[in-house]
């Protein structure tokens, strides 16, 4: 593409009308954006930053770029159930209710109590690989990827196996109507999974009153501790955010194992270095965090004016950050389109900075590692078995199916 082409192309990109092929393969896009409309004017009041150093400065300035959404969601998502929940949730929410909740949550989630999750991660892995050896094939997302996070968020809020079906589809729902374009038929299906989950878990909070679980392994016991012991969490706010925690845990999660496995049948001098050395499968997960970040997109709003890339922007500015376009910034990574296993410093963005930072990222780390460590030590010579289906979502990079032949 030439320097006027790509000039172009960014000076016209609106997240809301998407060019042809930028779900397969947005990173020209991003590179283009990157070099000639860094900080991008998509729409009124609506800027869309692509460089690592712009996304850094954002994080870490929380008193002037809010994650508070209940004036960008009001417009968006009216009176509704995805209204009260996407405005209660820790991850869009400024301190002191960010805080209170935050703190809650991550002592549920101390070193201690994750790493008593490793057995049953690795029994829980090992089983999965257990069937698709019998079969001789597997859909690395459905009967994959997306079956861990579940169980082992379902664990952590003590959801009874039996009852835990539904959690999948309620998130995919939810996250659903978060994309910068909301059609009426994802409107409704995100309504009536966050009405469906609040009923769900009215009951389960219920129970779980007449008989607490152990606080440090049971988030929803801790959360209902926390709200006894003067943390005065509402009873809307311990119900939306155990919500939020099924999401946050299921989406990152599944696209980090999905992404991976995927990245390793198109980089195979990568799963050869891997196999050959599987002391990198920490920096692995990293790169592969970082190559196809989970998460593509994010959101705040300016709670004062302020000044980037030369120009003044006023308070009530909307600001997308392009969390996948800077994890490809040839400024912070050398060589970015090339995908290095043993890439090292490797400060990505896929799980934000500052104090919007993942609180469930060392969970995910330790699922993605095991989930990818094991796959590929059972199944070496796995190969795709037809054409992977990607999800049609510009804020979420995965793929909804991702079939493949596998032989121990």
């Amino acid at each position: 593409m030439s320097a006027v082409d790509a000039a172009e192309r960014a000076r016209r990109f609106d997240l809301r009308r998407l060019p042809e092929g930028f779900i397969e393969d947005p990173y020209p896009v991003y590179a283009a954006l990157r070099t000639h409309a860094p900080v991008h004017v998509f729409a009124p009041g609506q800027v869309l930053l692509t460089r690592y150093v712009d996304l850094e400065r954002v994080y870490k300035d929380a008193a002037t770029f809010s994650s508070d959404k209940v004036v960008e969601f009001g417009a968006k998502f009216g009176p509704s159930p995805l209204y009260a929940h996407h405005t209660t949730s820790l991850v869009f929410n400024d301190p002191p209710r960010h805080t209170r909740v935050r703190r809650i949550i991550a002592g549920a989630l101390a070193p201690r109590a994750i790493a008593s999750m490793e057995a049953g991660i690795m029994a829980l892995v090992d089983g999965l690989l257990d069937a698709a050896e019998e079969r001789g094939r597997i859909d690395l997302i459905e009967d994959f990827a997306a079956a861990i996070p579940v169980e082992v968020i379902g664990n952590l809020l003590g959801v009874p196996r039996a009852e835990r079906e539904p959690l999948r589809a309620w998130s995919l729902a939810i996250l659903g109507a978060l994309e910068p374009v909301l059609d009426a038929a994802t409107m409704e299906a995100g309504n009536r999974a966050v009405t469906e989950f609040l009923d769900y878990l009215k009951r389960l909070v219920a129970e779980r009153r007449r008989r607490l679980g152990d606080p440090e392994r049971d988030i929803l016991t801790r959360l209902i501790q926390g709200e006894m012991e003067g943390e005065r969490l509402s009873p809307e706010e311990l119900l939306q955010n155990c919500i939020f925690i099924l999401n946050a845990g299921h989406e990152t999660t599944t696209n980090l194992i999905g992404n991976g496995l995927h990245l390793l049948t198109q980089w195979p001098e990568a799963r050869e270095r891997l196999l050959s050395e599987p002391d990198l499968l920490r920096r692995a997960v990293e790169e592969m965090l970082r190559f196809e970040s989970s998460n593509q997109l994010g959101n705040r709003i300016a709670a004062k004016p302020f000044a980037l890339g030369g120009r003044d922007f006023p308070a009530g500015t909307q600001i997308t950050l392009g969390i996948g376009a800077a994890n490809r910034d040839p400024d912070q990574f050398p060589d970015p389109d090339r995908f290095d296993v043993a890439r090292e410093p490797n400060r990505h963005l896929a799980f934000a900075s500052g104090i919007h930072q993942c609180v469930g990222m060392t969970v995910a780390r330790l699922e993605g590692r095991i989930a990818i460590g094991r796959f590929l030590a059972r199944f070496p010579s796995y190969a795709l078995d037809g054409p992977p289906l990607r999800s049609r979502r510009v804020r979420f990079r995965s793929f909804s199916r991702l079939p493949a032949r596998v032989e121990a």
